[in-house]
């Protein structure tokens, strides 16, 4: 049998990149005896990050899980990136994790990466720990810290430990629930008498935690008003209701690089954070009835979890991610896939430790594991019992805000290239591989320029494909804005058989459909009817080039007013040709103009950048439709030109500091101005 959901804890460690969340991840794996020696970001020996993208850049690019054992607790570890481009991964995270450790660093600041960690963390209700880390360092500044922590979330920010320093370095700490002091030495931290330096901030943080005990639980809030005090267990068991519910966040702190305060810490996650077994019912659908039900995390009642990642290697195969959220998952069973209504056959299951898997017979619920071979499923899909099926929502990843041309670097790797790129989509759910209908062009769409950069690389070492990613091209359009009538005169003999054919065609805005619109006006048969619709085929075919750029030409009407044919002579192509020849001359005397493609983009941002906000977007051309505050930001509604935020994404992330986001949907056509269609025409 496996581990019993009472034993395990699913942690998702966040934050800002660079903070040192995988370090820490390292620190937990080592004292849980899981790696015999820490590994290092710098020298690319870490469990977590161990793609080669991950190791060159010294940065975590995906997802990792890992797993120790810490108390005859499991510990899950799911180590997400800090850097905005991977948000998808963070998405994954949630949907796994039962709770989080958000890493930051001691700079008496919230950086951008921790706040917007626990602000998602709030959102999705995943109760969370903050870990203050770096306070080996020479300028770190723990008070400041929790002090910006507090002006930002109020009554939530609950220290539990005081540090205990000399001179800027952190030896050892005081557990503010138990009073009880710590020492850092080279193995485990040992117990010594609470420095008198820090005896009065000790019972003033022990009345502060005691106060939010008690306002988490209506009888200890009766006794605490009764009697003014709490017991340590009182205390705790307060403590706890309020980390579950959200209303308190405690604070630690430490250093992973040099593993202290680290057992410390995975102490309080043992004991503060909630078992796989007391998180909350999840919501599904009864794929039978098509009701509402509620999974509870049982291992006795019928199989059902979900896929939060998957990872693909070409020779090893797709490997897929899952946390067990109900029943056992053996192998061996026949499993049902109702996203797609298909039955799948469970091979191996894994426990993962970054790269390396372990084979087991079976996960419980509240587990985490991995299966393989798994021909039809993927990312955000549910794997139930085959006669109780029921179904979990998708997991809701970013929408796509930077694109990419792509093109095969060799010609004839085409396959290769678009092959591979397809096979990453199954890894990265928020980048996206689509056709441009419009310019013809295949797109690779994602998060910001490092992720596809990753991507053109992954593309290479994975596949051996090698790809180029430039510019998109803009689908601009040539329309008419004036009235022009001209002649397309169409003669040629050369000895056989001639060719004939004159048409007199009006050329004018207003298709009736926006595109085209053809008219015959003739009269007394000028233009033979059998002609007719040549002349239409040959303008059909002159308007997918207009005549300043070569961009399709839209809002066209041409009217077919008069012509002349021979008895021997005129033909098909003859009428065709004519046609086409009085389109380029009607046109170029009908006043063209290039049309630019308008989006509609929705901007949000917290306030103190909205000004910044307006005068870029004032460079780009665009236009401010409304504002509007919503969730304590606000919402920018604007119009812009498309070629002018082909790469919005990174300035907005720049002018934000990361803080800010965008979508855009296309809104319609305008005139470009006369600086724009010079810079265009051929």
């Amino acid at each position: 049998m496996g581990v019993s959901a009472n034993n395990i804890r699913n942690i998702a460690i966040v934050g800002h990149s660079g903070e040192g969340k995988t370090t820490l991840t390292e620190a937990i794996l080592y004292n849980g005896g899981s790696i015999e020696r820490m590994g290092k970001t710098d020298n690319g020996t870490t469990v977590s990050d161990f793609d080669e993208q991950e190791i060159a850049r010294k940065t975590s690019i995906s997802l990792s899980l890992s797993y120790t054992t810490w108390k005859d607790v499991k510990l899950n570890l799911l180590d997400v990136p800090g850097f905005y481009d991977f948000e998808g991964e963070f998405d994954s995270a949630m949907r796994a994790c039962g709770a989080a450790i958000v890493v930051m660093g001691a700079n008496g600041s919230v950086t951008v990466g921790a706040e917007k960690a626990i602000n998602y963390c709030l959102k999705a209700k995943k109760p969370l720990i903050i870990f203050i880390n770096g306070m080996d360092k020479e300028n770190a500044d723990y008070a400041g810290t929790v002090r910006a922590l507090r002006e930002s979330y109020k009554n939530k920010v609950a220290p539990i430990q005081i540090p205990s320093m000399e001179g800027n370095k952190m030896t050892g700490y005081i557990n503010v629930i138990t009073g009880k002091a710590f020492r850092f030495t080279a193995g485990a931290p040992e117990e010594i008498a609470v420095p008198a330096a820090y005896a009065s901030e000790l019972e003033e943080m022990q009345a502060s935690l005691m106060e939010s005990a008690a306002e988490n639980d209506d009888e200890l809030l009766e006794k605490y008003f009764d009697q003014g005090f709490l017991s340590r267990e009182e205390t705790i068991l307060g403590i706890r209701k309020g980390i579950q519910t959200m209303s308190v966040i405690p604070v630690l702190a430490g250093s992973a690089l040099l593993n202290k305060g680290v057992i410390n810490l995975m102490n309080e996650v043992v004991e503060y954070l909630p078992q796989a077994a007391e998180r909350a019912a999840l919501s599904a659908t009864d794929v039978k009835t098509g009701g509402a039900v509620e999974i509870s995390c049982d291992a006795d009642a019928p199989f059902a979890a979900q896929v939060f990642k998957t990872a693909v290697d070409p020779f090893v195969g797709k490997l897929n991610y899952l946390r067990v959220c109900r029943g056992v998952l053996r192998s061996g069973m026949s499993v049902l896939n109702p996203n797609t209504n298909t039955t799948e056959r469970i091979n191996a299951i894994y426990l993962v430790m970054g790269k390396k898997q372990t084979q087991v017979t079976e996960l419980t619920a509240g587990d985490i594991g991995a299966v393989n071979k798994l021909t039809g499923t993927g990312t955000g899909d549910t794997l139930c019992d085959v006669n109780t099926p029921v179904q979990f929502a998708p997991i809701d990843f970013p929408e796509p805000v930077l694109s990419m041309a792509v093109n095969a670097t060799v010609r004839g790797t085409e396959d290769k290239v678009f092959g591979g790129l397809a096979r990453l989509t199954e890894e990265d759910k928020s980048f996206r591989v689509v056709k441009n209908t419009e310019t013809g062009e295949t797109l690779a769409c994602g998060q910001g320029e490092i992720q596809l950069d990753i991507i053109k690389k992954k593309l290479k070492s994975k596949f051996g494909a090698d790809a180029e990613f430039t510019t998109p091209t803009v689908a601009y359009r040539e329309a008419v804005t004036g009235v022009a009538e001209a002649e397309g005169k169409h003669k040629k003999q050369s000895g056989g058989a001639g060719q004939f054919g004159v048409v007199n065609i009006r050329f004018e805005p207003g298709a009736a459909d926006g595109i085209f619109e053809f008219v015959d006006a003739t009269v007394g048969g000028s233009v033979p009817k059998q002609f007719i619709p040549a002349v239409e085929k040959g303008l059909r075919e002159a308007i997918q080039k207009g005549v300043l750029a070569d961009y399709p030409m839209v809002d066209l009407k041409a009217t077919l007013f008069d012509g002349k044919s021979h008895p021997v002579d005129s033909k098909e192509i003859a009428f065709v040709s004519a046609a086409k020849l009085a389109y380029d001359d009607g046109v170029r005397r009908a006043h063209p103009v290039i049309l630019e493609p308008i989006c509609s983009m929705k901007i949000i941002v917290p306030e103190q950048y909205v000004g910044d906000i307006m005068g870029d977007l004032n460079t780009r051309r665009g236009r401010i439709i409304g504002m509007e505050a919503q969730d304590g930001m606000q919402v920018i509604t604007a119009e812009a030109p498309q070629g002018e935020i082909l790469t919005y994404a990174t300035s907005l992330r720049s002018i934000t500091q990361g803080r800010g986001k965008f979508s855009e949907t296309f809104a319609r056509y305008e005139q470009a101005p006369d600086f724009v269609m010079q810079s265009l025409k051929k």
